[in-house]
C-alpha cells in the first residue's frame, strides 16, 4: 500500500506545481506587458511635449530667419559682383571648414548631414598631413568627427543651441575664427526650406588676402588693408549668424517632425500592446474557468 500511494502521491503534487507554475508564468507575463505598456505610454507623453516645445520654438525660429536672410544674401552678393570667389593661389593650402549643428540630438539627420559632409571631405586628404582644420560649432559635430578625424578639429564652441542664436554669439565664434591662419575656407549648414524639408549647402568663407585681391573691388574705392581686415571680421560675423539661424530653423522644424513620428509609433505600439495584454488576460480567465468546471465536474 505504501508504495502505491507514493506514486499517487507525487503524481498529485507534480500536477498541482505544474499548474501554480503555469498560473505564474501567465501572471508574469500579464505583469511584463503591464509594465511595459505603462512605460511607452509614458514616453509618448514625453514625446508629446517635446514635440509642442519644440512648435513653438520653431515658430520664433522661423520669424528670426526672416530677419537674418539678408545678412547671408548680402555678403553673398558683394562676393559673387566683386570677384572675391576664390582663394588666391600661396605656398601653403590651408583650409578651413566650419561646422554648424548644437549641442542638443533628437532632431533626425540634422547633425549627421552636417559631419557626412565633412567626412567626405576630408577622406580624400592625407591622415599623416592633414590640410584641412575643422571648427566645430556645436557639440554634436565634434562627437562625429572625433573618432576619424580627431587631428583636423581645431576649435570647438559648446553651449549652442539651447537658446536662439543671437550676433553676438556669432561674433564670440566669428572672434576665434578669424586668430586661425587659412587661406580659404567654408560654412558647412543646413539650409532650411519648408517645415519638413532641409538641405544641406556650403557658403565660401574667404580672407582678408583674398577679399582684398579681388578684382572688382577696387572699381568701388581705395581699400586700404586694415579696413579689410575690419570688413573680413564682419562678414565671417554676418555669415556664421545667417547659417546659424538657418541651423536652428532646420533644426527645431526636424526635431519637431521627428517627435510627431515618435508620437506616432508609440500610439501604434500601445494599440499592439493593449491588444496582446487584453488576449493574455483572456486566455487566463479561459483556463481558470475550465479549471474549475472540471473540478466541479470530478467532483461529481
Amino acid at each position: 500500500m505504501m508504495m502505491i500511494s507514493k506514486p499517487t502521491t507525487m503524481v498529485v503534487c507534480l500536477k498541482g506545481a505544474a499548474t501554480g507554475q503555469q498560473q505564474n508564468r501567465n501572471m508574469a507575463t500579464l505583469k511584463q506587458i503591464s509594465m511595459r505598456l505603462k512605460s511607452v505610454t509614458n514616453i509618448q507623453k514625453i514625446t508629446q511635449s517635446m514635440k509642442m516645445v519644440s512648435a513653438a520654438k520653431y515658430a520664433r525660429a522661423e520669424r528670426e530667419l526672416r530677419q537674418a536672410r539678408p545678412y547671408g544674401e548680402g555678403v553673398r552678393a558683394f562676393f559673387e559682383k566683386s570677384g572675391a570667389t576664390e582663394a588666391v593661389e600661396t605656398g601653403d593650402n590651408n583650409k578651413l571648414i566650419v561646422a554648424i549643428t548644437s549641442d542638443r540630438g533628437l532632431c533626425g539627420a540634422v547633425h549627421t548631414n552636417v559631419a557626412k559632409t565633412i567626412r567626405n571631405e576630408l577622406s580624400t586628404e592625407s591622415v599623416e598631413s592633414p590640410q584641412s582644420k575643422v571648427f566645430c560649432v556645436g557639440d554634436k559635430s565634434r562627437a562625429l568627427l572625433q573618432r576619424l578625424y580627431a587631428q583636423n578639429i581645431a576649435v570647438v564652441a559648446n553651449e549652442v543651441g539651447r537658446k536662439p542664436p543671437t550676433f553676438l554669439d556669432a561674433s564670440k565664434v566669428a572672434n576665434e575664427l578669424v586668430q586661425l591662419d587659412f587661406n580659404s575656407g567654408k560654412i558647412v549648414y543646413n539650409r532650411f526650406k519648408t517645415v519638413v524639408s532641409y538641405q544641406t549647402e556650403e557658403v565660401p568663407l574667404l580672407s582678408a588676402k583674398t577679399m582684398l585681391a579681388a578684382p572688382k573691388l577696387q572699381l568701388y574705392d581705395s581699400i586700404d588693408q586694415g579696413v579689410m581686415e575690419s570688413y573680413q571680421e564682419f562678414t565671417v560675423a554676418a555669415l556664421l549668424y545667417y547659417t546659424m539661424k538657418e541651423s536652428a530653423c532646420s533644426e527645431q522644424s526636424s526635431r519637431m517632425t521627428a517627435m510627431d513620428n515618435a508620437s506616432k509609433n508609440a500610439a501604434e505600439m500601445i494599440g499592439k500592446l493593449t491588444l496582446t495584454f487584453n488576449r493574455t488576460r483572456q486566455a487566463v480567465i479561459t483556463r481558470e474557468l475550465i479549471e474549475i468546471i472540471s473540478g466541479a465536474a470530478a467532483l461529481e
